[in-house]
């Protein structure tokens, strides 16, 4: 976790320690600007009011407000992964993020991995051990930290999909095809999502096992962000590159093999391109929880469901285990998946699928927000909060 990685190396990284740029001047402008949306926010409370601060920009916001005298419960969740001490500890100011973390009633994480790394990372650089069921205490508060993964409304997207199926954009879709089957990527234009290795790795498929030529495209939504990053541009420069290459190479007159695109496809219209495409391909370095993973399961025919191919790293891979699951740092590892994903029968896909969109179904964006609320209310998963919760949404940062 980086309060404001810029990766040097131009390389797609996942902003480690050897790629990030901190300056200490930076670090006094992200204090001051919570300070600033403290002093906004905290006349605006109400007694009973729940406070719910979202993703790391907002870090240091219950510490400024506990400044100001707040004592509303105050609770925060992290969409990003949390790391292993090892690596968090060589963020300058690591210790003061986590007292500040320390000022919430209860910090949330997607998984049970990310909410394990930062226990650790409380024992070993502040000393605080976390109690069973009570968390980790400091004088005056009590600090809860939980697990609650994010999820999407499954059965409301699965129906979706089956409406966009029929809809102009996909007819669309699979007249282009020409009984062709479709592998299909969407993300943000990040150098955390693993593109290059997965433009590599179609690469290498097609070379590789030429039983897939002109039987396959692949299209890669990318849609563009943070096109003033240098980096950002970087990836772009070196994507467009690629993808060149790949066409140049295997392209027939009647065949482009891999469709690339940076501009964003309406949800509806990505909701039936999910439903017909053979494989979803979802590799991102470090993921908190990537969501499209979910969409795709949710989107499938489940008499001719397509396959998952989702990285280790996203969190959303503690849940999908029967997706075909990969190290998106090795190209021929995405390469046999597939591969694999391309030749499977239908019988194992099925069973597959019907696995997956049952877990799919059980952990949604209620149950998200049912879970955390209860928490952070003291009170049983399903309970009713005792006062409203406040949002504190940081989209301005683009976030996931």
């Amino acid at each position: 976790m980086c309060v404001s990685p810029t990766a040097r190396c131009g390389r797609s990284c996942t902003s480690g320690p050897g790629c990030s740029n901190i300056e200490r001047k930076d670090f006094e402008r992200y204090l001051a600007v919570n300070a600033s949306f403290a002093r906004a926010l905290a006349p605006l409370l109400k007694p009973d009011d729940l406070v719910w601060v979202h993703d790391y920009h907002l870090i240091p916001l219950a510490a400024e407000l506990r400044k100001l005298g707040v004592k509303n419960r105050i609770g925060f969740f992290l969409h990003i992964p949390f790391v292993p001490p090892t690596l968090f500890e060589a963020l300058p100011q690591a210790d003061r993020l986590l007292r500040m973390l320390c000022d919430y009633d209860v910090v949330g994480f997607q998984t049970a991995q990310h909410l394990h790394d930062f226990e650790d990372c409380m024992r070993a650089i502040l000393g605080l051990a976390s109690i069973p069921g009570i968390g980790i205490q400091t004088p005056g508060r009590t600090m809860l930290p939980v697990a609650t993964p994010i999820g999407i409304d499954a059965r409301a997207f699965a129906r979706q999909a089956r409406r966009a199926a029929t809809g102009q954009a996909t007819r669309r879709m699979t007249d282009s095809l020409v009984g062709r089957a479709l592998i299909i990527g969407v993300d943000r234009l990040d150098y955390s999502k693993g593109l290059p290795n997965r433009f590599e790795a179609f690469s290498r498929l097609l070379d590789g096992f030429p039983e897939h030529r002109l039987k396959v495209s692949y299209l890669q939504v990318a849609a563009r962000s943070r096109e003033d990053v240098l980096e950002y541009q970087r990836l772009k420069r070196d994507l467009d590159r690629r993808a060149g290459e790949i066409n140049g190479r295997f392209a027939e007159f009647d065949w482009v093999p891999l469709r690339y695109m940076t501009r964003p496809i309406a949800r509806a219209a990505l909701a039936g391109f999910y439903r017909v495409a053979r494989v979803g391909l979802v590799t991102p370095l470090r993921d908190g929880m990537n969501l499209v993973a979910k969409e795709y399961v949710a989107a499938q025919d489940p008499d001719d469901p397509g396959v998952l191919v989702l990285s280790r790293f996203a969190g959303a891979a503690e849940e999908l285990e029967d997706a075909i699951i990969i190290n998106p740092n090795d190209p021929d590892e995405i390469t046999e998946a597939l591969h694999q994903a391309l030749s499977m029968p239908l019988d194992e896909r099925k069973a597959r699928h019907e696995r997956l969109f049952e877990k799919v179904c059980q952990t949604t964006a209620h149950t998200y927000c049912r879970d955390f609320l209860a928490a952070l209310t003291r009170s049983q998963p399903g309970s009713s909060s005792a006062g409203a919760a406040v949002e504190l949404e940081a989209a301005a940062a683009g976030l996931h």
